[in-house]
């Protein structure tokens, strides 16, 4: 089957490099010149683990290709997916124009019938807006439909997603469009992986519901680490007391410093766009979104009091993406803890193992170190805002020794209270009682 997919940011090669290992023959396009030129070459504009390999393993072996040309990348194929960007306007509504412009060159190149899916995350009723303007655009009459086929990938374990997901969702009208997905998916059909039948607009729905679900158990927990820190409860105790109950389940009821990264923040914020547009008042997604932002400003006021005196410390800073395991810094927790904590006079130290490349053209004037140790020498505190691995077994002797004074915050409660007091450190968490 030969497949093309349109946009090569984060969804659009994850999906064309697994949808190649799956065995399909995948046309990976996009404007950009010079990530296409990389591409070609076998390298990946982004990190994430096992993506490179991959991408090299397909690109060699002939089912995976890049190009720039859209009528070229598209005149072959049976199913086009669009996973271009769907960036958040100024209201926070999604905006859709390069949904669009692609829409109307898919309408001017393709010569047969052809399954087009939607993979970037767009509002409800694009799949019928998208069917209107290559309908509108056509340069001959070719049949076509549209679905709704939603991602549901994490940054740090797309891959692992992507070839054992939990769900598949098609969205679509026609059962000829349903059963040619499911042929694309046979490799997933065969594993038991639960397929989901539904409208367009449902599928479309989906994807915004279950991000907010996630967002909503993030600002749940955080709004409860509050309550603990008040009435000496551990907020970790707490979260898996909870987690045990199979009707809520363990994953993210972590407290911490509030969610960020490329879809919570922009797909809450649609959402709660897409209902006002329609007169519904969604009252818990919105309380979501405000407690998360107030999360991160009630972070910085923790880090205030316990460091009493910002001006003229030098504040140490683990983790600048967002989360694990990728080098994404959009609405990181860290970048805005930073940008308070410089506001304030403080210099920072930092270090990260992938983001740090990302992070100098939006923070040049902080220090850049080549581990944790170099980037606790002589500082007056010790931040963990992101919990990658590496930070989880940490030499605490030798930091203990490096750091100036021994603060040491814990903004994803990776250390154990009584054991850091007894090695010397001042230690403060999210939601767990100080000692």
């Amino acid at each position: 089957m030969h497949i093309s997919v349109i946009g090569t940011g984060y969804v659009g090669l994850v999906i064309g490099a697994c949808l190649a290992e799956f065995g399909s023959f995948v046309t990976c396009i996009d404007k950009d010149i010079s990530k296409i030129e990389s591409l070609q070459k076998g390298i990946t504009p982004f990190y994430e683990p096992g993506l490179g390999d991959l991408v090299w393993k397909n690109l060699t072996r002939g089912r995976l290709t890049f190009t720039t040309d859209i009528a070229k990348g598209v005149a072959d194929a049976l199913v086009i997916f669009i996973a271009v960007g769907t960036p958040p306007r100024g209201d926070g509504s999604a905006d859709l124009r390069y949904v669009e412009e692609v829409a109307k060159e898919i309408a001017c190149h393709i010569k047969n019938y052809t399954v087009i899916v939607t993979k970037s995350t767009v509002p409800i009723g694009t799949g019928e807006r998208i069917r209107r303007i290559i309908s509108e655009n056509l340069k001959e009459e070719v049949d076509f439909d549209i679905v709704s086929n939603p991602e549901f990938l994490r940054q740090g374990s797309a891959i692992e997603d992507f070839m054992h997901p939990s769900r598949v969702i098609i969205g679509a009208k026609s059962a000829k469009a349903i059963a040619i997905m499911k042929d694309l998916y046979r490799t997933l059909y065969l594993l038991d992986v639960p397929f989901l039948i539904t409208d367009i607009e449902t599928a479309e729905l989906i994807k915004y519901a279950s991000n907010s679900f996630l967002a909503t158990k993030i600002s749940f927990v955080n709004e409860l680490a509050k309550l603990c820190e008040k009435v000496g409860a551990d907020i970790n105790i707490v979260a898996k007391g909870m987690g045990l109950d199979e009707r809520i389940g363990s994953k993210f009821l972590h407290a911490g410093p509030g969610y960020g990264g490329s879809c919570l923040p922009k797909d809450t914020q649609a959402l709660l766009n897409i209902a006002l547009e329609h007169d519904v008042k969604l009252e818990i997604l919105s309380a979501v979104i405000r407690a998360n932002k107030n999360q991160l400003l009630w972070v910085v006021e923790k880090i205030k009091r316990v460091l009493k005196e910002i001006k003229d410390k030098t504040i140490t800073i683990l983790g600048l993406s967002f989360k694990p395991d990728t080098d994404d810094i959009r609405e990181s927790p860290a970048i805005i803890i930073i940008k308070e904590l410089l506001k304030e006079g403080a210099s920072i130290r930092a270090y990260d193992p992938s983001a740090m490349e990302n992070t100098k053209s939006i923070l040049p004037s902080i220090v850049y170190c080549k581990d944790p140790y170099e980037a606790c020498e002589k500082a007056d505190a010790l931040i963990i805002v992101t919990e990658w691995k590496e930070f989880r077994n940490l030499d605490l002797k030798k930091i203990l020794m490096l750091l100036k004074e021994p603060y040491f915050i814990d903004l994803r409660n990776v250390y154990e209270p009584s054991r850091m007091k007894m090695l010397g450190f001042k230690y403060y968490s999210i939601g767990r009682p100080s000692l």
